[in-house]
């Protein structure tokens, strides 16, 4: 009787370790690997279920004609952050501190960095003013993005411009 009670809870124990979100280092250490292996950047973006514009900003990203441009420049990868009540157990763990590491603490989200394989940053999503961008909708916001892929990720200017006006479109 004992002996099934504690294969009963080990089994519990590693069912929920199944559930559990994978730590937020660990998240972009397996991003830096897979972009060190590729020869790409990470798009790491942090989000949250409740945020509209993450949803947003992923439709965005993975468009029919946009999806492929971003696989061949990036590997994307997300960190969930700012959850609250049943959701909270979506959260990678150390992804707030992770974001403030960044200067992201009172970003808003979305809040997305480009980053070499080796964990430098080559672009955030801050613009001019020091506001973030998350995702962008006006022109503004839409040129700062672009300019910000351009120069963290050699796109061309077609590639650029299908971007451009993927997150142009009313959304």
């Amino acid at each position: 009787m004992k002996f099934s009670k504690i294969l009963l809870i080990l089994g519990l124990f590693l069912f929920q370790l199944n559930f559990a979100q994978e730590k937020a280092d660990a998240v972009l250490n397996k991003a830096l690997t897979e972009a060190k292996a590729k020869n790409k950047n990470v798009l790491l973006m942090f989000h949250a279920s409740w945020c509209k514009w993450c949803h947003v900003m992923e439709k965005n990203m993975t468009l029919p004609e946009t999806k492929p441009i971003f696989d061949k420049k990036f590997v994307t990868t997300y960190v969930d952050v700012q959850e609250m009540g049943e959701k909270k157990k979506l959260e990678n763990s150390g992804g707030e501190e992770l974001m403030n590491k960044y200067k992201g603490k009172d970003a808003g989200l979305p809040f997305w960095l480009v980053l070499n394989p080796k964990g430098e940053v080559l672009a955030d999503s801050f613009n001019d003013k020091n506001e973030n961008l998350g995702c962008p909708s006006t022109v503004e916001e839409v040129d700062a993005f672009v300019s910000k892929l351009k120069k963290s990720s050699k796109m061309n200017d077609n590639e650029l411009q299908v971007i451009q006006k993927a997150f142009l479109k009313k959304n």
